[in-house]
């Protein structure tokens, strides 16, 4: 065997055997390795200090534990925005380094390329993978792009068209318990407890054509929809429990998976019925009777759905989708008709104004119901529920992570492979974009008077190719719910002024209470 001396390296006598030789290799390979993840991190860190960054809070720990998720973290954001108008760099530990972008400017070319060129950073978005599956939240390049088309028809104005009597009927279910609870002039409530389970009734609805009763009583699939928004929310603020692995080991882990258990069971159950239904009758027999009854919910078009080479979804594919719409559809509306309410309570002239529209809009009708064809006719309610948006949007955060360079328009750029934090939140509070942005001011979105500004200056359901999809059904919603609100009840603020808490969707910490003050009979 050939003999080779070692001895240089310090390992023992001139003979090697051939396991001596491998490792030699390996460690080799190893170190190499390592000098080249740190030549590019070096690399990398040069190309970045072109974009400012605010004091570290520690030379190692960089800004880690500085943007929390309470109000102070929001008002931190706030004083940022002030001092880093366009983007800069937050350092989470030594290692970790995102752009934090807050110009609409600057985001543009983030959300206007291509979906495979910066796709989500899915490094939270992974804990929901066992519940939501591949559906559009979740899913990434051909898949996404696939389903994308699929589901777009589900979204179309004539399949929205009669969602508004079920927004009326779960707004009336609604109210009915707020007459009751106000029966002695008004009433305090945890205005976002009510709201959640008014667009989960609403949803439930559109989406699987059953009514759990879920506003009147507990229903076990709505309580666990519930339980896995806590939990993913929980997770993520537990470092060490970030691994499936260990997750899995605790109390809610094992929580965890019974919620998505019951979910699935409850999806699989209605598809199937569904499904069975379609084969029995014929695709033609199925769409008539639907046409007939006006009840072409979203499980119907997913069912009904093909590509060009008539290639259907699978079950598992419509259960995702389903379960995606569910849990997006509910949290993000309920947050942002909560704080429409919170933001007309602070401004009475501007809820007055609201309810003198509906009032002339609905004053010769009985009963007093908002139709498809008055969602364009309340111009002042919506220029409340958009710039209610604007100063408390729903989403406060979304990220992507390029996967090329990115060239932004005063020549940085962002080098591939790093993450990109669009504060929606930011942007939105960001003084260089608009006057007084603490200040809530309607008239912002006064179509008379049309701004100068960028049509990504306002981004509450995002832009470009990954927008919200279903930004049309939660806007109808909206417009519903509050009209027939202002309608029956005066918003009043409560004593204590709620402190705002980002997480998957902009809450109150304690809930958010206003109290209500029936003006009519309303609903039975």
């Amino acid at each position: 065997m050939l003999q080779l001396s070692l001895s240089w390296l310090g390992l023992g006598p001139p003979a090697a055997s051939p396991w001596l030789l491998l490792l030699l290799v390996g460690a080799s390979w190893l170190l190499a390795r390592f000098l080249a993840r740190a030549y590019a991190f070096y690399d990398n860190c040069c190309r970045l200090r072109c974009f400012p960054q605010p004091p570290k809070r520690h030379w190692f720990w960089g800004h880690l534990g500085q943007m929390k998720t309470n109000e102070e973290g929001l008002r931190l954001l706030e004083d940022l925005g002030h001092c880093f108008r366009d983007v800069h760099l937050w350092w989470i530990g030594p290692f970790y380094p995102v752009l934090r972008f807050v110009h609409p400017q600057f985001v543009a070319p983030l959300l206007q390329a291509p979906a495979t060129v910066t796709p989500k950073n899915m490094s939270f978005y992974d804990f929901m993978k066992p519940w939501l599956g591949d559906g559009l939240l979740l899913s990434a390049g051909d898949k996404w792009s696939h389903h994308r088309h699929l589901l777009t028809p589900a979204f179309h104005f004539e399949i929205l068209k009669p969602y508004t009597k079920i927004f009326n009927k779960s707004a009336d279910i609604m109210h009915a318990k707020w007459q009751h609870l106000a029966s002695e002039g008004s009433a305090r409530l945890d205005i976002f407890e009510h709201i959640s389970l008014m667009t989960l009734d609403s949803l439930q609805k559109c989406i699987f054509s059953f009514d759990s009763n879920c506003q009147a009583k507990p229903s076990d699939y709505i309580t666990a929809i519930l339980e896995l928004s806590a939990l993913v929310m929980k997770r993520a603020k537990q470092t060490f429990l970030h691994t499936d692995f260990l997750y899995y080991l605790t109390l809610d882990g094992w929580r965890f998976r019974r919620a998505c258990h019951l979910v699935h069971n409850f999806t699989d159950a209605i598809i199937q019925e569904r499904r069975h239904i379609l084969i029995s009758q014929g695709s033609h027999d199925f769409l008539k009777a639907k046409a007939k009854a006006k009840t072409l919910d979203f499980i119907d078009v997913l069912l009904l759905a093909k590509d060009e080479d008539g290639k259907e979804l699978s079950d598992e594919d419509i259960r995702a989708e389903a379960d995606t719409f569910m849990f997006e559809g509910h949290d993000t509306t309920a947050s942002g008709l909560s704080w429409i309410l919170y933001n007309l309570a602070r401004h009475p002239e501007y809820q007055e104004c609201c309810r003198q529209e509906v009032k002339e809009l609905l004053k010769d009708r009985e009963p007093k119901e908002i139709e498809w064809d008055d969602l364009t006719k309340l111009p002042f309610l919506t220029m409340c529920i958009k710039e209610s948006l604007r100063l408390h949007p729903p989403v406060t955060v979304i990220s992507r992570c390029c996967t090329q360079d990115i060239l932004l328009p005063d020549g940085r750029v962002v080098p591939k492979g790093n993450v990109c934090a669009i504060s929606i939140f930011g942007i939105h509070h960001n003084p260089s974009v608009w006057l007084d942005p603490e200040v809530y001011n309607p008239f912002r979105f006064d179509p008379k008077t049309p701004q100068k500004r960028s049509p990504l200056a306002f981004i509450p359901f995002s832009a470009g190719p990954r927008n919200c999809i279903g930004q049309t059904f939660a806007m109808n919603e909206m417009k519903v719910v509050l009209a027939l609100t202002l309608l029956r009840f005066r918003i009043l603020p409560d004593d204590a002024e709620p402190r705002r808490k980002p997480e998957l969707i902009l809450r109150a910490e304690g809930g958010l209470w206003l109290r209500v003050e029936p003006l009519s009979a309303g609903p039975q």
